[in-house]
Formats: C-alpha cells, structure tokens, sequence
C-alpha cells in the first residue's frame, strides 16, 4: 500500500512540477510592475475596515485550489452550476475583494494579471497583515475555463476522518506535513455553530460531546453556541487568537480546544499527531521546526496545485465571469 501511495505522490509531484514552469516570483515585474502593490493596496483597505477580511481570503485561496487547481475558478459566478455553490464552499467569502483588485488592475494593465493570481497574492497580504510571516508569491497563472460544482466533491471537510483528510491531500500532490499546516490556517477567522453543534451535543449520534474536546474549555463553545441555539452564530476558530496568525491555534488542538472536528482529528494519526508535537518540544524554540517557515512552504507548494498557464487558460476580463 506505500508503494502504491509513493507512487501517486511521484505522480502529482511531476505533474505539479510540469505545471508550475512558467511560475515564478516577480512575473509581473515588467509587464505589470505594480501588480502587487495594487493588490497590497486593496486587501489593506478592506481588512481596516473589517478585520474578518485576512481569514476570508485565506480560505479563498485554499478553497479555490482544491478543486479545479489554483485557477479562480471559485470566483464565477455562472447560475446554478456555479462551482462557488457547491456545499464545500458554504461560507467562503472575499469574492468582492478580489473584484475590486481586478477592476483596479484593468485600469492599470488591461488584459495582462489573472484573476487566479489576484487570489494568491490576497492571501499572502492576509497573512502579513495579520501579524504572519512575509512570503514572495510565485504568479503566472492563468485562469481556468471551468467552474462546476460537481467538481467540487473532493473538498476536504470538517467531518471527514483522518485517513480520508490525508488521501485528499495526497490526491492534490500535498503530504501530512501540508495537511497539519495547512489546518493551522484555522488560526485566524470564525466558524459558524452549525459546524460545532455535533461535537457538542450529539457527537457521533452519542446524544454526548465529542470526547475529544478538553471538559475544561467545554463551557465556552457551549456558551457560544447553546444547544438548539442559533446554528449561523459564530465563535472563534483559534481560541484566544482570532485575529492573529501563531502557533496557538495548534497548541489548542493539542489541548483539547479544537473547534472544528478536522482539527481534532489531526491528534488521531501517529504521524500528523507527531508533527503538531514537535512544535512544542523541549527544545522546539531552539532546534525544532519553525511554523512560520514550514506554512510558507506549505503554502506555496498548495499555489501550485493544477495552475493553468500557456494555453491551458485565459486572463480574464471580469474574475466572476468568463471571456
């Protein structure tokens, strides 16, 4: 079974590493050369006036890549089809801001920055300005000509198992390492009660709480988000940390805080179980991994999944609407 596992990993590493050629920081340099800074730009305005703004373009940004590839195809807005419709979006939000960068960028460089990119870029702006590690964003992409919302069946969710969360993040090139770091994402932004009620109240139709949660911090999520209260309340994903992008949204699962069912289930498998230990070693501040360099390369090897480039897309005009 790992040899059947390693293979597919060679697979998608190959044809992500095929796909990612024409990839590259600063690919805007000369054709745009103020392409990041207008998107900088943006994103700022829209998280001063709403500090919700960093966590909806994050998850923009992952959930676009998850389905069709990093290639906005999250952002049409095509009727009732729309990929944007399918259940494992519910939610995503930062659709506009992305608009609003493309409509700015049309007026700089017509034609030229994909809406595709406009999404990674966000994201890394997020992250920065959310007190998170500064990274350089690979660009090139080109946006897809696609956007179903069947294709979004694969989206890794709240209530998948350990063992499906990891296949769905083999079947995308990504390895355990990506999967926890990636979920650490959770560290800044809100979830709706509707995704916690289950751990409370009826977990695995137990009519219990999820045994998982730590009884400590059960009156706060409880208090939150009351039995047969209101399911579109929301509550903190990253408990005493909403706002700010660290570490601590991993020290709580390992204590038994987790909010969303997911997070919990990264303490189920030795391995990714492992890998959330090992940032709080003894030693871990001094010769253990960093998190803030371990998500850097976790997100930029997810901006790589599927991206189109050459022909394999277009720029379009508007990022909800294809050419």
């Amino acid at each position: 079974m790992r040899i059947v596992v390693l293979v597919i990993i060679i697979l998608f590493e190959f044809l992500i590493g095929t796909s990612e050629a024409q990839l590259k920081i600063g690919f805007y340099n000369q054709v745009c050369p103020n392409a990041e800074s207008v998107v900088t730009d943006i994103v700022r305005d829209a998280a001063k006036s709403d500090h919700r703004v960093p966590a909806f373009l994050l998850r923009l940004h992952f959930h676009d890549c998850f389905v069709e590839g990093c290639d906005g195809s999250i952002l049409i807005d095509n009727g009732t089809t729309s990929e944007k419709g399918a259940f494992g979006h519910q939610g995503v939000q930062g659709y506009e801001i992305t608009e609003n960068a493309k409509t700015k960028l049309e007026t700089v460089c017509p034609g030229v920055v994909s809406c595709a990119d406009i999404v990674a870029m966000a994201a890394r702006d997020a992250v920065a300005f959310s007190q998170g590690p500064i990274y350089q964003v690979e660009t090139g992409r080109k946006d897809g000509l696609v956007s179903n919302m069947d294709l979004a069946d694969r989206m890794p969710d709240v209530r998948d198992s350990i063992e499906v969360l990891i296949q769905k993040f083999i079947e995308k090139g990504l390895n355990d390492k990506d999967l926890v770091i990636l979920s650490a994402a959770h560290t800044i932004g809100s979830t709706a009660c509707f995704f916690m009620e289950d751990r409370l109240y009826n977990f695995a139709s137990s009519g219990g709480p999820d045994p998982s949660i730590n009884p400590r911090w059960m009156p706060e999520p409880s208090s939150a988000c009351p039995k047969n209260g209101d399911v579109n309340a929301r509550l903190p994903i990253d408990h005493g940390s909403e706002d700010t992008f660290d570490i601590q949204v991993l020290e709580n699962i390992r204590n038994g805080f987790a909010v969303l069912q997911s997070d919990a289930k990264l303490m189920d498998d030795p391995t990714t179980r492992a890998i959330v230990d090992s940032y709080f070693g003894v030693l871990a501040p001094l010769t253990g991994p960093s998190f803030e360099e371990d998500f850097v390369t976790s997100i930029v090897r997810m901006g790589r999944i599927g991206v189109k480039t050459g022909s394999s897309g277009n720029i379009r005009r508007v990022c909800k609407s294809f050419n």
